[in-house]
């Protein structure tokens, strides 16, 4: 801006000519300057002024805006809210080694009340617990009436529990729609699924966690948005998994058990085709952990990875296999079996007397308790430790479920001579079934350890050697031997060759010392025996078979002929034909030092 000078040069000297007073001049022009910046302030201020106005007005309408958002819509639970912390509701399926669906989500709804709206609460009451059995009207009634702003009924409901509350018409009752996980085969595979429940929860959407099993230790993966909603695939076989449970359940009724457990295994993959622990339990509706007693005896309990058993006689075929592999000994070997074989105070006995010598296939055939003891003298304690060590059972397994963890076999505190000698049979020391099984494995497969997993595998996954070919041929020869010369004789099914191996273990005491009448009843088996692909492990918590006279509850009586009636139905449903037995010929001899 150009400011005009106070007393411009030319009009002073002007006034001056004419006689007139210059002062005139300057004060003219001060008041002709002040003037014009007064214009300009209230120009300035009547901006600002507008330009605030503007501002009133918006924030008014935003605030306005946001109260009437507020007013028309639905009342939600009060939670803490993150930034970022959204609740992501969409949960991944699980299906089996075919694709079959075993896991996945349901939109389904909620029911909540709003109190203040409500207009019956005392009929609402009424119908509610009409609709809903479990619910008491009186709390219903007290919630409804009292303070309270917020209420949750029900979190999940099915589509008929869903108009009938519509059909109550009270208006502060309302839904939320939400995602529930869904297990379609009900029962089937319960200890594998394991569970899932909500964890944070909103009126539109709660977030699925898992609880237990399969769906627990995946859950991050099966929650990860970044997988784009991929299934997580399983080796379980659903088909051959309802045959077994099937069959191990009536096999635990026809024998009177307390509880029984089955896993099936891909000898050269490690891949569990089937997995079953009864009692079972619907992860729809999964029941209370218990909080005193027998936690054994709950349904939740996976007997399979959790129950640390006894195994007996199962384990004699270990000390067989290590003697033959250390060249101590082979199957024409033949053994002192005099009894009682006395270690100190303690002595070790047979079944019955099977005479003053066995050899090596014998001693399974008969199962020996004396003469798998002479063996495992000869093998000596170090020695054992390794093996076991190597088979994986002396450590937890690493199955892919949370509760494998807590199945950490039981082993003796002083590993003696004498504990040597009672574990080389099953004695002293407990194990799970699946541990019994992925050692099983390695003598089906030709002498590799190989992990068990319940992940599908693109093909075998061998890992260490424990055994040389030549001596997990001449174990499988001896477990063949024990279904068709031995004890196991109700394991024979025709056309798949069954090879496999009994044990019977007195039962322990919470408080110490064994049961006398209560026993843990196992058959590991493997089939065809020349030429495995599968192994097979039967267990029966405290079975009695009642046919004859005189009460029965050796595994050969109890757990084998169930284990032959399991593989009866699941070797067509795994593809497999029946096939006549090659001739074993010659008893296969393994050169010893």
């Amino acid at each position: 801006m150009i400011r005009t000078p106070l007393r411009p040069l030319a009009r002073i000297l002007e006034a001056r000519r004419l006689g007139e007073n210059p002062d005139v001049i300057e004060r003219e022009n001060i008041r002709l300057r002040h003037e014009e910046m007064r214009d300009q302030s209230r120009q300035r201020a009547e901006g600002r002024l507008f330009i605030l106005g503007l501002f009133f007005c918006a924030a008014f309408v935003a605030v306005g805006g946001r109260m009437a958002t507020l007013a028309a819509s639905e009342p939600s639970e009060p939670r803490a809210n993150a930034a970022g912390a959204s609740i992501v509701a969409q949960r991944a399926d699980i299906v089996d080694r075919e694709g079959r669906i075993l896991a996945t989500n349901l939109e389904t709804f909620s029911l909540y009340a709003v109190p203040p709206q409500m207009i019956e609460p005392e009929h609402a009451a009424t119908e509610l617990a009409r609709i809903f059995p479990e619910l008491d009207k009186k709390d219903l009634l007290e919630d409804f009436t009292g303070k309270r702003k917020f209420l949750w009924i029900r979190k999940k409901l099915s589509p008929e529990q869903k108009q009938a509350v519509h059909d109550i018409g009270e208006p502060g009752l309302l839904f939320g729609p939400r995602e529930m996980r869904l297990y379609p085969n009900g029962k089937l595979a319960a200890h594998v699924m394991g569970g899932a429940s909500f964890g944070r929860e909103g009126v539109h959407a709660a977030e699925v966690i898992g609880v237990a099993g399969i769906e627990r230790l995946f859950d991050a993966k099966l929650r990860d948005p970044a997988n784009e909603g991929k299934a997580l695939q399983l080796s379980l076989d659903l088909p051959v998994q309802a045959a077994a449970e099937r069959v191990l359940y009536g096999g635990m009724k026809l024998m009177n058990a307390k509880g029984a457990a089955s896993v099936l295994l891909d000898v050269h993959t490690g891949e569990i085709i089937s997995m079953v622990s009864l009692p079972d339990f619907d992860p729809n509706d999964r029941p209370q952990v218990l909080t005193e007693g027998d936690a054994s005896g709950s349904p939740l309990f996976n007997r399979v990875v959790q129950g640390v058993y006894e195994l007996g006689s199962t384990y004699k075929i270990f000390a067989a296999a290590q003697a033959m592999e250390l060249g101590l000994a082979n199957p024409q070997t033949v053994f002192d079996t005099r009894g009682p074989l006395r270690w100190g105070k303690h002595k070790i006995r047979d079944f019955r007397n099977y005479g003053n010598e066995l050899t090596l296939t014998k001693i399974i055939v008969k199962s020996s308790n004396i003469g798998t003891a002479r063996v495992a003298q000869m093998i000596g304690t170090e020695r054992q430790q390794d093996f076991l060590r190597r088979l994986g059972l002396l450590e937890a397994t690493p199955v892919e479920l949370t509760e494998a963890s807590g199945g950490k076999p039981l082993l003796p505190k002083n590993w003696s001579e004498l504990s040597t000698m009672t574990i080389s049979y099953g004695h002293g020391i407990s194990a799970t079934p699946m541990h019994l099984a992925s050692a099983y494995a390695a003598i089906a497969n030709g002498g590799y350890v190989v992990q068990p997993t319940l992940l599908k595998q693109d093909g075998p996954q061998y890992g260490e050697r424990v055994m040389s070919a030549s001596v997990a041929a001449a174990s499988r020869t001896m477990l063949r031997k024990v279904v068709t010369e031995g004890t196991a004789s109700f394991g024979e099914v025709p056309g798949y060759a069954v090879g496999g191996k009994t044990g019977t273990a007195d039962k322990p005491k919470p408080r110490g010392g064994y049961y006398e009448d209560k026993v843990i009843a196992t058959f590991a088996t493997l089939f065809p025996a020349h030429d495995p692909k599968y192994v097979l492990v039967v267990t029966l918590d405290e079975p009695v078979e009642t046919s004859g006279d005189e009460p029965r509850r050796t595994a050969g009586w109890t757990a084998v002929p169930v284990a032959a009636e399991m593989i009866r139905r699941v070797a067509p449903l795994l593809g497999m034909r029946p096939e006549i037995e090659p001739s074993l010929g010659a008893d296969i001899t393994l050169t010893s030092n």
